[in-house]
C-alpha cells in the first residue's frame, strides 16, 4: 500500500469510522444533544467512558453545570437524526422538539435516554480535562440501557438484527458489514 506522508494533520480522518452517537444532557431543567464521534470506553473496573467535546460547544457548558450526560448508540437509520442533532447548536433550537426526539426514563440520573439508541450509558462525570481544542470528559457509567434482543449472549452487538451508525468524517455515515464479520480466538491467535 503506497503512503503519503502530511507534515499538517488538518482534520485527519483517517482513524475513522467510528460509531456515531448522541451525547444527552439536562441542566436545570434544560434538555440537550449533540452527535459525537470522539469517545471511548477507559476501564471496566470501574466503568469509565470518555468523550471529546469543544468547550465553546452548549453541550460541553451543560455537562460542566450539571456534571452529568448520557451517550446514546445509535442504528443506522437513524444517521439522518444524528446529523440533524449534530448541524445546530443548542442554545438556539430545542433538539428534542425540533428533531422530535423520544425518551426513554433515566434510573440513576437525571439525563435523558433516546429511546431509538440500541444502547445508552448515563454516566456521572468524574473528570473533566482541556487537551487542546477539546476537552476530554471522564464519566463513571452508573447506569447500562440497552435493547436485550440485539445483543447476543455474549454480550456482542447482532449486526443481523441492528446496524450501527458509523460516521467516516466530513459529514459522511455509513453502517457495518455483516457479511465481513470474522472471530479470531485470542486462545488461538495469541500464541506465539
Amino acid at each position: 500500500m503506497l503512503k503519503g506522508v502530511a507534515e499538517n494533520a488538518g482534520e485527519f480522518y483517517q482513524h475513522y469510522p467510528r460509531a456515531a452517537t448522541i451525547v444527552t444532557v439536562n441542566s436545570n431543567g434544560r434538555k440537550n444533544a449533540m452527535a459525537v464521534a470522539w469517545h471511548c470506553p477507559v476501564s471496566f473496573k470501574p466503568a469509565l467512558y470518555g468523550i471529546a467535546i469543544a468547550p465553546k460547544r452548549y453541550t460541553y457548558q451543560m455537562i460542566s453545570e450539571s456534571r452529568q450526560f448520557a451517550i446514546n448508540f445509535m442504528p443506522y437509520e437513524k444517521a439522518e437524526k444524528i446529523a440533524e442533532v449534530g448541524g445546530s447548536s443548542g442554545s438556539f433550537t430545542d433538539k428534542f422538539t425540533e428533531f422530535n426526539l423520544s425518551e426513554d426514563h433515566p434510573t440513576k440520573l437525571d439525563v435523558p435516554i433516546l429511546r431509538d439508541a440500541y444502547a445508552a450509558y448515563e454516566c456521572k462525570v468524574i473528570d473533566d480535562r482541556l487537551f487542546g481544542d477539546h476537552a476530554w470528559i471522564i464519566g463513571e457509567v452508573v447506569a447500562v440501557h440497552m435493547a436485550r434482543d440485539v445483543f447476543k449472549e455474549n454480550g456482542i452487538l447482532d449486526l443481523n438484527l441492528v446496524r450501527p451508525a458509523l460516521y467516516l468524517g466530513g459529514e459522511t455515515y455509513c453502517s457495518g458489514d455483516r457479511e465481513s464479520i470474522q472471530v479470531y480466538d485470542r486462545e488461538k491467535y495469541g500464541k506465539h
